[in-house]
């Protein structure tokens, strides 16, 4: 693990590779672990794997609920470390790097984004509010069943040990602050979508998408698709939104190949 202090954070990474610069981001209540079996299948890629704020071993600082402080956490990290870069994102993750890609095409050179959407509707919007009602008070067993619950339905495949995977989740978010925080900014994506800022990033994007993930469907990636200036889609089968956990092997296949065409 590595760290640095970037504006108001201590931000932490895992580095390995070599080659083109790869920065990873993870999805809510996540942290940079859920990129690992990525990082060692990538070997001939500088990968780095990024905690957000307030998850994994980066710190919360100044938290103001907004994706815009988080899409300004990744243009850090680019300035600070990696240099200009691909940038993977999954979910949340995915909306940063999209975000950093309208602010910074300069250091954004390709984007590639799975189980992402632009812009929420009423009913993801209420599950983020009664997520984060929950989570303001501390992470206690109720919230821990709760996410336990939402790994089990972010999964098409039954063989995975759920505990463990949901325990996982749980000590990627700590206190809960950050998943608060990084579940405000989302909510926010229903009054303040991010679909406006699509036309203006330059950069080719590759929309990622899993045929059974029931959290962000294809119609989510439609929108991205017809809001992206260069963009392709690309599905993995056989697989939930959690499609890292479902389908780790197809997954990392399918960046070898997109990060090949980067490198040419």
């Amino acid at each position: 693990m590595s760290s640095r202090r970037i504006g108001d954070l201590d931000v932490a990474w895992s580095e390995a590779g070599s080659g083109e610069p790869v920065v990873f981001l993870h999805g809510l209540a996540e942290d940079r672990q859920t990129w690992s079996h990525q990082q060692a299948a990538l070997s001939d890629a500088h990968t780095f794997a990024v905690d957000l704020r307030g998850h994994g071993e980066t710190t919360i600082g100044a938290a103001d609920g907004t994706l815009a402080q988080l899409a300004n956490d990744l243009v850090g990290f680019l300035e600070s470390v990696s240099g200009p870069a691909t940038c993977v994102g999954f979910s949340l993750g995915g909306t940063i790097v999209l975000a950093a890609a309208a602010a910074r095409p300069d250091l954004v050179r390709r984007a590639i984004v799975i189980g992402t959407s632009s812009v929420v509707g009423r009913a993801a919007a209420a599950f983020y509010a009664t997520r984060i009602e929950m989570a303001e008070g501390g992470i206690d067993a109720a919230f821990a069943d709760a996410l336990r619950s939402d790994t089990r339905a972010g999964l098409a495949l039954d063989s995975h040990d759920l505990d463990e995977l949901a325990a996982a989740r749980v000590r990627a978010i700590g206190d809960g602050a950050g998943y608060v925080n990084a579940a405000r900014a989302m909510a926010r994506l229903r009054e303040e979508p991010l679909t406006d800022a699509l036309p203006t990033i330059g950069s080719h994007v590759d929309v990622v998408g899993a045929d059974q993930d029931a959290f962000c469907p294809r119609k989510a990636a439609d929108l991205l698709l017809a809001g992206l200036p260069d963009a392709t889609y690309h599905e993995i089968p056989a697989a939930g939104h959690l499609v890292g956990v479902d389908a780790p092997d197809a997954l990392a296949a399918l960046l070898r190949s997109l990060l090949v065409e980067v490198s040419r």
